[in-house]
């Protein structure tokens, strides 16, 4: 799948489904103590190597992002989808967002303090992910916490309505822990721990703690 076309579809169904989107997660944490856990541990990390501006990449509607700035940490979004960004700084105001790809940060090289992608990832096919892997790399600090959050499984599947009803066309892809675990060793960071949830649900997550690596 092309860069182009992939990235084109997850704008533009993103764009489509914003509002919607936005109204079913603004309250989604509070029902989700593992995740409200681990987004503490790394916000515990990010102190712990010297603090700086943490990006959110694919940050939808901003609800994360809030919830690592009331943890203390200098949390900015970033998201493909203008009206997703739109909704961000509607809903909390003072923040900062921004439009933006993971396949290129508008950020410059080791800019970052960390970087948190928290199943923003499930639409990039994976032939773009080490691309994108670098990108991180290329825009954090040396020490630098990276938290990933993603789908656990295998295959992918085309999502064509989500989220109120409205049509989406985005594929979701599904990957077990050690093939992510050996993309990021592949573009330079150090995993240092793995969580796995809802491992009895339709549909189990995990979430890698990382670390880019000194060199």
């Amino acid at each position: 799948m092309e860069a182009d076309t992939w990235l084109a579809d997850t704008r533009s169904s993103y764009d489509t489904v914003a509002d919607s989107y936005a109204d079913q997660l603004r309250e989604a944490l509070a029902g989700e103590p593992h995740l409200r856990a681990a987004l503490a541990l790394f916000a515990e990390t990010v102190r712990t190597a010297g603090g700086g501006p943490v990006a959110d990449v694919g940050c939808g509607p901003g609800h994360v992002t809030a919830h690592l700035r009331d943890l203390g940490v200098d949390a900015f979004g970033i998201d493909l989808s203008p009206a997703m960004i739109e909704v961000a700084r509607r809903d909390h105001p003072g923040l900062r967002f921004e439009v933006g790809s993971m396949t290129d940060l508008d950020l410059a090289d080791a800019s970052a303090g960390a970087l948190l992608a928290f199943w923003s990832l499930v639409h990039v096919p994976d032939g773009a992910v080490p691309a994108v892997f670098t990108e991180f790399r290329r825009v954090l600090r040396p020490g630098a916490p990276v938290m990933l959050g993603f789908h656990m499984g295998e295959g992918s599947r085309l999502k064509t309505q989500g989220y109120g009803g409205h049509p989406m066309k985005v594929h979701v892809h599904r990957r077990p822990p050690d093939r992510v675990t050996t993309w990021l060793h592949d573009a330079g960071f150090t995993v240092q721990a793995q969580w796995l949830l809802d491992l009895d649900e339709s549909l189990p997550g995990a979430i890698l703690f990382a670390r880019r690596d000194n060199q």
